[in-house]
């Protein structure tokens, strides 16, 4: 196991350096000019615009600036705005808390609501129940995440009046929730789909057979040698989910008015912030990295036969 571990941990460093070059290439690539966007229409003098990016490291060749930003990544430093001159770092530590609550929420919501749909569909395949399930998921695989935040917005904000329409700039637990509904509306599709689909599968099984054979009661049959089996295609799904939960929070935090990183990276596109899109990438590829470790690690507490070298 510890081979294994310190094989995948050398795996990841090509992995992140390639994900992080990539963005920053991109950013970096785009036209026009962020020091000079400050100025507006102001006329600036260029020898000024010309000794900020000195200052910032504009100025170098693009291949010695991403360098230099790993260089300062190792010692935590992600970087300076160009328009404040705050510490990336800072800027993202207060919007990162709100995201991982939302994406929190969104993510325990997906496992309970989507895995228990999807185990009461797989039970009786071709039910009424689950054709109900599979038209459900359907429609929800459909629709875009901002039409589904408006119409669950104009329902339980503006009809109902059950909810609030936007959040509050410190929002709490309770006005959370319905942006996380609307957030993991499309990762518990896939997770009933999943869950569904192995269950269905599974249950058709010689080991299922063999253990309601051997006088099994039914709840561990379906607990332990079902759902083991079952979740492992479920887990992988999930696995990559959580970051994809804190990215795809941007038209969701949008929809509400949830300041956090959503709307921070979409600041930042819109103002050329290069170094603060870099710094919340660089976040999210070590989120994906170190879940995708965990899920494999999981893999053998869910099948016994898994074994690493």
């Amino acid at each position: 196991m510890g081979r294994y571990v310190a094989r995948r941990l050398l795996q990841m460093i090509p992995v992140f350096i390639g994900s992080t070059l990539l963005v920053f290439l991109m950013m970096y690539a785009l036209p026009g000019d962020p020091v000079r966007a400050l100025a507006g229409e102001q006329h600036v003098d260029p020898a000024q615009i010309a000794s900020m990016k000195a200052d910032l490291g504009l100025d170098l060749p693009i291949w010695q600036q991403y360098l230099n930003y790993l260089g300062n990544l190792f010692q935590g430093d992600l970087g300076t705005t160009i328009g404040t001159q705050r510490p990336v770092a800072d800027v993202i530590a207060d919007a990162y808390p709100i995201t991982v609550r939302l994406a929190i929420f969104a993510f325990v919501f997906t496992v309970v609501a989507g895995i228990s749909l999807g185990i009461v569909a797989g039970l009786k395949a071709e039910s009424l129940r689950d054709r109900g399930l599979l038209g459900l998921t359907l429609v929800l695989i459909s629709m875009p995440s901002f039409v589904l935040g408006f119409l669950v917005q104009y329902l339980f904000a503006f009809q109902l009046g059950i909810a609030k329409p936007n959040v509050s700039l410190e929002p709490t637990n309770g006005e959370l929730l319905m942006p996380a509904v609307v957030l993991a509306s499309l990762s518990l599709a896939y997770v009933a789909r999943l869950t569904r689909t192995s269950v269905a599968e599974n249950i058709r099984a010689d080991y299922m057979r063999t253990a309601v054979a051997k006088g099994l009661p039914r709840r561990r049959v379906i607990g332990v040698h079902l759902m083991r089996n079952s979740l492992i295609p479920v887990v992988t799904f999930l696995g990559t989910d959580i970051g994809s939960l804190m990215g795809g929070a941007i038209v969701t935090e949008g929809i509400f008015n949830i300041k956090g990183v959503g709307s921070l990276v979409f600041e930042a596109l819109a103002k050329r912030e290069g170094a603060t899109v870099v710094g919340v990438v660089t976040l999210l590829v070590v989120v994906y990295l170190v879940a995708s470790l965990l899920v494999d690690l999981l893999y053998a507490v869910l099948d016994p036969r898994i074994r690493y070298a």
